[in-house]
């Protein structure tokens, strides 16, 4: 059975899930992913929300190489392939990086919209399906 790499960073497995933040009552401050204290004026005013699906790309890179401990993913240095990562607004709410569907620079642009969704990120130890989050680039038609 399919699970995500951090069941309390969404709302998976809902059908259209979010990624789960928390906005300051105090400050305004909003943070990914939730935590007890507000980075910002570090009060324990910080409550659940969740953040829009969609959002702009604002930077990102290609990770060309295998990463190291304590990445979760089961590839090896034979069969890993280059991953775009990310830095997206959601909304005007906040900045996440994440992982991208895409990897290609070339296809990659600023503004582009872009839209959360879940992939394979490896197998655990009992043989069940890792996720993780990742964002998918938007056709015109669908932005």
């Amino acid at each position: 059975m399919p699970r995500m790499i951090a069941p309390d960073i969404s709302t998976w497995p809902e059908e259209d899930y979010q990624l789960v933040g928390g906005a300051c009552a105090d400050c305004a401050a909003t943070v990914f992913p939730l935590q007890e204290l507000c980075p910002r004026c570090s009060k324990p005013a910080v409550e659940r929300i969740t953040l829009p699906r969609t959002g702009t790309l604002v930077a990102w890179t290609t990770q060309g190489f295998l990463p190291g401990a304590p990445y979760l993913g089961d590839e090896t240095q034979q069969t890993f392939v280059p991953f775009g990562v990310g830095l997206v607004q959601l909304g005007d709410v906040i900045r996440v990086e994440g992982r991208l569907t895409e990897n290609d620079p070339k296809k990659l642009t600023f503004g582009m919209p872009v839209a959360l969704t879940a992939v394979h990120l490896g197998t655990d130890t009992a043989g069940d399906e890792v996720l993780t989050f990742a964002f998918e680039p938007l056709s015109s038609k669908e932005s």
